[in-house]
């Protein structure tokens, strides 16, 4: 693999003021505390994701479905658990951020009933994940609606379509397709009942209790914000995946349904006496098909980030991710007054980090670095019984999401085993990253081959240290425009942290 991420630049300067060292590292160190987190918007430059220390933070890391709440149609389990060894695992890959699916079913299983043992399951997920330095970014996840619009027993469906799987995300109380046909043709988004149960939603027509179902959403999201108003290790709130919003019309009631949600996380967060979280609000699912199409302005502070799944290059036709996408991103938060970008999902087929393919990972990675934006992959572990298998097992080449996981299983004879991780993957992913820069990155890059993590910036003095991670035991680091450099072994890897002198900066750390 020769893919260059970025050119290994370091600004000539005078012998005096750059540290040279060849680390010998010592011994291990615990996680260290995860700061609060903000978004500072640009719309000239790009926004930012920042922390509490004056650091420009980049949150990388991977989508863990453990407690998503799926439909189940077959005998293997839909989801698989998620302990102690996954996180320790995503810790060693120098990660820093997972987006931890939920379920609204879960969430609120009768209008107006909050499962409170279902959120302590996320707190502690949360606090697992906090204890390895890893923030959670509390995604409340949907797909086709949800899981009980699978077509009934026996349901005929018309010539060129075929009878639905389930997915996740509403409750069956909420979820009002009344007699529809559980069928679809092309794309499971485009099930007439699926469709039927969107139109409802953005309509906020009322269950079976006479309260609106997006007003009870929109109420969920608020209770979901007031558990977790003081976590620091919460990053933020997708209010919705891939919301089913298609039509003009939808698109209109998307922005006025994102201004409600936006409303109530912030009236959660003060209820609990707690502080602003982050809050990711996506595009209409059609975003990750063709690549552009931004909701509606809507009304919200500045700790909003634009979170499309930048999935351009992954489906269809298989072909390498391209500047132009992320550009459109970029383009795209301007509306919302230049706001940071993260994509919450990105990925693909592990087959093509294997030798001799087109290096999408790779690729992907060296795009995120350059466009400076967040991004959690497409995902840690995919089960047997997950409906996305289920899917791909019976459509065979043909289906649209195959299974991208972190791991390989062993399917036959309902197994539903682990059968080891993708090693190609895991090696492309292993990339060095600046994961908190003091003041304002203006360039970072890693180059795979040689094993070099390059940057620059500009901080003002008293900001915090810089903290970065390279998936290498032996390093040589230069800088410049910092002080009380410091090395330490990590899980994975080695941390690099210094602090910043003030002005301009520049890192230079290669692992041969």
């Amino acid at each position: 693999m020769a893919m260059t991420t970025a050119r290994d630049y370091l600004p000539p300067v005078r012998p005096a003021v750059v540290l040279v060292l060849l680390v010998a590292l010592a011994a291990p160190t615990g996680a260290s505390a995860l700061p609060r987190l903000h978004a500072e918007p640009d719309p000239a430059r790009g926004g930012r994701i920042a922390d509490d220390r004056g650091r420009e933070v980049l949150l990388r890391g991977v989508n863990v479905n453990a407690l998503g709440d799926y439909w189940q149609g077959t005998a293997a389990a839909p989801v698989l658990p998620f302990g102690a060894a996954d996180a320790d695992r995503i810790q060693a890959l120098g990660w820093n951020a997972v987006r931890l699916i939920v379920s609204w079913s879960r969430i609120e299983p009768a209008p107006g009933r909050y499962d409170a043992a279902y959120l302590d399951r996320v707190a502690r997920t949360v606090r697992r994940l906090r204890a390895r330095g890893v923030y959670s970014l509390v995604d409340v996840h949907q797909d086709a609606w949800g899981k009980t619009l699978a077509a009934r027993p026996g349901e005929a469906c018309p010539p060129g379509s075929r009878p639905a799987l389930g997915w996740d995300g509403a409750p069956g109380w909420a979820t009002l397709a009344g007699g529809a046909a559980r069928c679809y043709a092309g794309t499971r988004e485009l099930g007439t009942a699926v469709r039927t149960a969107w139109a409802a939603f953005w309509a906020d027509r009322p269950a079976a209790d006479g309260t609106g179902i997006q007003t009870r959403y929109v109420r969920m999201l608020g209770h979901l914000a007031r558990r977790f108003a003081r976590a620091d290790a919460v990053a933020g709130f997708d209010l919705m995946n891939e919301p089913g919003a298609l039509s003009a019309g939808e698109q209109a009631a998307l922005g006025r349904f994102y201004a409600r949600a936006f409303a109530a996380v912030r009236g959660g967060e003060r209820a609990g006496r707690g502080f602003r979280h982050l809050v990711l609000f996506e595009p209409g699912v059609l975003w990750s098909v063709v690549g552009a199409g931004p909701p509606p302005r809507f009304a919200r502070d500045r700790d909003a980030v634009y979170a499309p799944h930048l999935y351009q290059g992954s489906f269809g036709t298989p072909a390498r991710p391209r500047a132009a996408s992320f550009a459109v991103a970029r383009r795209e938060a301007r509306r919302f007054g230049g706001a940071p970008v993260l994509t919450g999902e990105w990925g693909g087929d592990p087959a093509r980090a294997e030798p001799g393919s087109d290096e999408l990972f790779l690729a992907h990675q060296a795009l995120q670095d350059r466009y400076r934006i967040s991004a959690t992959l497409w995902t840690w572990k995919q089960s047997c019984g997950d409906p996305h298998d289920v899917l791909t097992r019976r459509e065979g080449a043909a289906s649209p999401t195959p299974p991208w996981s972190m791991f390989a299983m062993d399917c036959a004879a309902g197994a539903n085993r682990i059968a080891g991780e993708h090693r190609a993957l895991v090696r492309d992913l292993r990339h060095g990253i600046v994961r908190a820069a003091p003041g304002r990155l203006t360039r970072v890059g890693w180059r795979p081959g040689p094993g070099i993590l390059s940057a620059t910036g500009v901080a003002r003095r008293g900001t915090g240290r810089l903290r970065a991670f390279v998936p290498a035991r032996a390093l040589r680091v230069r800088v410049r425009g910092f002080r009380a450099l410091r090395r330490a072994r990590v899980p994975g890897g080695t941390r690099i942290s210094a602090r910043a002198s003030g002005g301009r900066w520049a890192l230079r750390v290669s692992s041969r």
